[in-house]
């Protein structure tokens, strides 16, 4: 059970540290490196024949006048 304490105080310790860094730093919070873009892959879904769910999304944006804006579905 020491071990357990010993272990978990441990990570405390090191998040909160990470914390004040954070807050001293006053940086705001960014992705990794990009993501799927850095591979060259515009969207998650990079298929030839969209699923039901995302024609009918596509459709319904049509009858609306609406852009639709791959990056956002």
């Amino acid at each position: 059970m020491s071990v357990f304490l010993l272990t978990f105080a441990f990570f405390l310790i090191i998040v909160a540290a990470m914390a004040v860094g954070y807050i001293v730093q006053q940086k705001s919070l960014a992705g990794s490196c990009g993501g799927l873009s850095t591979i060259g892959i515009d969207k998650a879904c990079n298929c030839d024949n969209p699923c039901e769910k995302r024609l009918e999304r596509e459709r319904q944006a049509k009858l609306k006048g609406e852009q639709i804006d791959i990056k956002n579905l």
